[in-house]
């Protein structure tokens, strides 16, 4: 070949490279898709709602939310959703919480009764968390603590840890909130704004705190990209192994040797992702929804692969298979049972949610390992038939279950263990499942939870705009149950008016309120290193029970060298200011006569006294 060739197929060799990794960023870089809120905490009786069901059920952890789901705790109940890497969502006891809408950067959520409080360490520049309540809405786009609190006339939101937000009125007027304030919202004509310093936490903000201060700690993260919800809990139910091949495997605690993934939990219909795996396991988030499961020397293990820069979730990451090769026959017939098993390492999942176009077709988005196809690595761009795909796992003992197809998703019922059939009669399902959802698979079967008042649900809030219409695609949905469903859970929004350029609509910053309470405390100055280090005093019972010099123990010698004797600051000659002792309030100061003078104005720093603050 002449050098004058090589240079005429250069352009060719990069139109062919150029349509290779086309394809690949197709796959990875597809339109956006939602990763599920995810109810990740229940302590006591918690029920749930989604659009279309008939009644409110018992809420399960590890319940994927969906648009228009509601949440409902009951007497000293609580539970914690998560919607981001480090963003949580938790709700007291009697409190009403759904979720509105989830878009690409803003999620919305409503609160009509009770306590919730935002906690979110991390949130990406451009993204807000929408807060609807009856009476203001608040937009938070910055890291923070935020807590919410609706009763019956207020309306109280709390900023701290830097927290700011903005909060509209119902008749359009905006204020923005600062870090460690009290904003309280009464209902009126017109409604009336006030301001507050935030008080002190109490143990609600404590075990918030607690609750979020866990992902900070947890090692499970450092094998999972940062956007895989769960880690924290894998630190607890299981352990880390690095293994040849697979690099690092989780094995779970407390499975018997005939457990198999996928095995002890329920398959519930999702609006969006249709059937979802929803698993039992206090651990089962991450390794039902990323990565793939490997069975070495006698024990299940999830890898969840090497971390990629974007992982993507997927409502199960199973093959489903039915027997004979050809599924509108088995249909016509009367599907006599639907099975289905744990992908293994790099095998691609058969996408049955989506677009029309992608459903059916081999899938490894979100996965950053090898690609595997019935044992055998491939390139990014071999074509692969659907059809000639024969999954690891299926042909491993006691790791295909299966479950009647009048009975999938419908019933609270737990997975047959298949024995009876060989690997190769079964056939992988291409496309939509053949099995269509009833109204109780929005809910698969579980029990009626309890049930909030009607008066709480159907409470107007106040929204910067109306959610989307959702399609009504359920076929089992007849008129009359699509009217009991809208009257269950319907709400009415109130949309504050646009603000013209010149009209004044934004609230003035509002003067202290009327119901407030003691002026709030400067905090002490906080203690120099060497009165941290310096032991404390021992008392004579202590000093008397210890035992002479010759018998005690030889103490080791400190690390740190000894401290210093304490030497004043250097302030140019003034004294450093000292800590006010909390029982003397600062009303005012002394002149130099010796006499008392009240300071100029009004204290801007008192905590808000409240009416209804400690009626729960």
């Amino acid at each position: 070949m002449t050098a004058l060739q090589c240079i005429w197929l250069v352009p060719l060799w990069f139109l062919l490279a150029l349509s290779g990794t086309s394809v690949l960023a197709q796959e990875d870089d597809e339109a956006w898709a939602p990763t599920p809120p995810r109810l990740s905490f229940i302590d006591g009786e918690v029920s749930y709602w989604r659009q279309g069901a008939d009644e409110w059920v018992r809420a399960r952890p590890n319940l994927a939310l969906a648009e228009g789901d509601a949440l409902y705790s009951g007497n000293n109940a609580n539970f914690e959703v998560q919607f981001g890497s480090r963003s949580f969502v938790r709700a007291d006891a009697n409190s009403q919480l759904s979720l509105l809408e989830q878009d690409e950067r803003r999620i919305q959520f409503k609160l009509t009764d009770g306590r919730a409080s935002f906690d979110m360490r991390s949130i990406a520049a451009g993204d807000t968390v929408e807060v609807n309540t009856p009476n203001a809405v608040f937009v938070i786009g910055h890291p923070g603590y935020y807590r919410v609190e609706v009763a019956e006339r207020d309306t109280r939101f709390i900023t701290r840890r830097g927290g700011e937000a903005t909060v509209t009125t119902a008749d359009g007027r905006s204020l923005g909130i600062f870090p460690s304030e009290d904003i309280v919202v009464t209902a009126g004509n017109p409604v009336t704004v006030a301001t507050y310093a935030a008080a002190e936490p109490d143990a609600w903000d404590r075990w918030n705190d607690a609750r979020s201060d866990r992902i900070g700690e947890s090692i499970s993260s450092r094998y999972l990209p940062p956007d895989v919800y769960g880690a924290e809990e894998l630190d607890h139910y299981g352990r880390w192994r690095v293994v040849p091949t697979y690099g690092s495997v989780w094995i779970p605690y407390g499975v018997s040797t005939t457990w198999a993934p996928y095995s002890s939990g329920s398959w519930v219909w999702d609006p969006y992702y249709e059937w979802t795996w929803i698993d039992d396991a206090p651990w089962g988030w991450a390794p039902f929804h990323y990565g793939r499961w490997i069975f070495i020397d006698g024990f299940w293990g999830w890898a969840p692969g090497p971390v990629v820069r974007r992982s993507v979730y997927s409502p199960a990451l199973v093959a489903f298979m039915i027997r004979g090769h050809d599924v509108s026959a088995s249909i016509s017939a009367g599907l006599p049972g639907l099975w289905w098993v744990a992908l293994s390492w790099g095998e691609p999942v058969l996408p049955w949610w989506g677009r029309a176009e992608r459903r059916g077709h081999p899938r490894w988005a979100g996965w950053g390992g090898p690609r595997i196809v019935n044992n055998v690595a491939i390139r990014h761009t071999t074509v692969i038939k659907a059809e000639n795909i024969h999954f690891h796992n299926a042909g491993l003992p006691r790791a295909v279950h299966g479950l009647p197809a009048d009975k999938f998703g419908r019933e609270r019922i737990r997975p047959v263990m298949e024995t009876r059939y060989r690997a190769a009669e079964f056939a992988p399902v291409r496309g939509g499942l053949p099995v269509k959802p009833s109204r109780a698979s929005l809910s698969s079967g579980a029990p009626r939870g309890v049930q909030p008042p009607r008066e709480i649900v159907a409470r107007p809030v106040v929204s910067t705009r109306m959610p989307r219409e959702r399609a009504q695609a359920e076929p089992w949905q007849d008129d009359q149950a699509r009217l009991r469903s809208r009257d269950a859970t319907q709400s009415r929004y109130v949309i504050p008016p646009v603000r013209r350029v010149d009209d004044a609509r934004s609230l003035p910053r509002p003067p202290r309120g009327a119901e407030a309470g003691p002026e709030r405390m400067p905090p002490p100055l906080p203690p120099r290193y060497g009165e941290v280090r310096r032991p404390a005093p021992a008392s004579p019972d202590a000093a008397r029970s210890q035992p002479p010099a010759r018998e005690r123990a030889p103490r080791q010698r400190e690390a740190l060298p000894a401290p210093r004797p304490d030497r004043p600051p250097a302030t140019d000659g003034m004294q450093a200011p000292r800590a006010r002792p909390e029982s003397a309030v600062p009303r005012g100061e002394t002149s130099r006569d010796g006499r008392a003078r009240s300071l100029p104005g009004q204290p801007a720093n008192q905590t808000y006294r409240g009416r209804d603050r400690n009626a729960r």
